[in-house]
């Protein structure tokens, strides 16, 4: 046993030097296998970037109440009158003064101008009552005031300010029918809310011919448990057509439609790259075996083994593709962890988030960059090992 690893260190140690002295061929498995490290790990991190963000948006303690059967608030409609039924429904939180803590809301797709590009992109304008920041955590304003009530006024999100020109405080802009100004900003904590437009719903209502109609409910519970009493409340109401989740149950579903969809497509480009890596690899290591098989022979014709052969082969190229994962992998830490950008959410509108990697990711795109490796190596190291020494050396 002592013998056979004293022969495989050997042997991987000739063979790693041979690596240097093949600097091109070894650089080009390297490289190539830190680009499909590098697309599906970019790609992971937009869609943990997005699920994150999404995920910061949602509270236990929130009901949110939708049309029943529909996924998004722009296809949802909800009546005034259901809306007075929920102010009654067992476990709804008041305020001191004894008030349901409810928010009605209108959702409305608006058209942006990007500073990035200056084309027109999707926005949320929403339409919220005086309990509307209340219903959400982490909201504060940053600049200016709140809107007031029955003015063409709005407030943004720090997002919104950010990506989209007149948006600066004080100024004026039109959306849909109308022309609003700016009164103030707001942040939301990193949440899908700081990529929002806020304005009165009762003024949204009146300007997109919404009179006595809603998409939304929200409700502050008194705790979290009572969102199964609010639930029986409203399936034993005909009247009540609605589904209620929680509102971080709700932005889950939200966030994994979309991540699901960007990593469907990250999966397979990394793979369909990872095969052409594959095909150099295993190009560079039948090269690099055809180049060695002289010393192969010689190696096996004063004792060595051809399992020494095999395994030292597999490990040069289990090397090669592990400094091309680690370099793939540093390569995304430094260009895309943090990098902000926005996509559509599930109801069309632009949200802006972070690309976050994760060390779960980078363990994924490692095995990845391994697989490639063991692939590469493992055909040419059998025909190292299986190599007739006579014919190999009469060949050389």
């Amino acid at each position: 046993m002592r013998s056979i690893l004293l022969q495989i260190a050997a042997v991987i140690r000739m063979d790693l030097k041979g690596s240097v002295r093949r600097v091109w061929s070894s650089l080009s498995i390297i490289l190539s296998i830190a680009l499909v490290v590098v697309v599906l790990l970019s790609l992971l991190a937009m869609a943990n970037g997005f699920r994150l963000t999404v995920a910061r948006s949602g509270s236990d303690d929130i009901a949110v109440m939708l049309r029943a059967g529909v996924l998004s608030e722009l296809n949802s409609t909800v009546t005034l009158d259901q809306v007075r039924l929920i102010e009654t429904a067992p476990g709804v939180a008041r305020t001191a003064e004894g008030r349901p803590l409810v928010s009605a809301e209108l959702y409305i797709v608006v058209n942006g101008i990007k500073k990035a590009t200056g084309r027109t992109a999707n926005l949320p304008l929403r339409g919220i009552g005086p309990l509307g920041q209340e219903l959400r955590k982490n909201v504060r304003m940053v600049e200016g005031r709140m809107m007031s009530p029955g003015s063409n006024e709005i407030v943004v999100g720090r997002a919104v300010q950010r990506q989209f020109r007149g948006f600066d405080l004080g100024d004026k802009i039109t959306l849909g029918p109308s022309s609003w100004t700016v009164v103030g900003v707001f942040e939301a904590g990193g949440s899908v809310f700081d990529s929002e437009i806020w304005a009165d719903y009762a003024v949204i209502q009146s300007l997109f011919r919404r009179i006595n109609s809603f998409q939304t409910i929200r409700v502050r519970l008194q705790s979290p448990a009572a969102l199964d009493p609010l639930v029986a409340y409203v399936a034993a109401d005909p009247r009540l057509a609605l589904d209620v989740k929680s509102e971080a149950a709700y932005f889950s579903d939200q966030a994994l439609r979309t991540s699901d969809l960007i990593q469907k497509l990250g999966w397979p480009l990394a793979l369909i790259m990872g095969f052409g890596a594959l095909a150099g690899a295993l190009n560079t290591m039948y090269s690099s075996v055809a180049a060695r098989m002289t010393q192969i022979a010689t190696l096996r014709a004063i004792g060595f083994g051809g399992f020494a052969s095999f395994v030292g082969t597999l490990v040069e190229a289990l090397i090669l593709a592990a400094c091309g994962g680690l370099i793939g992998a540093a390569a995304t830490l430094l260009l895309f962890d943090g990098l902000t950008t926005s996509t559509l959410s599930g109801n069309m509108t632009q949200i802006e988030f972070s690309f976050r990697l994760t060390p779960a990711l980078i363990v994924q795109a490692i095995l990845l960059a391994l697989s490639v490796g063991l692939i590469g190596g493992l055909f040419p190291a059998l025909r190292a090992a299986r190599a007739p020494i006579a014919t190999a050396l009469h060949a050389h």
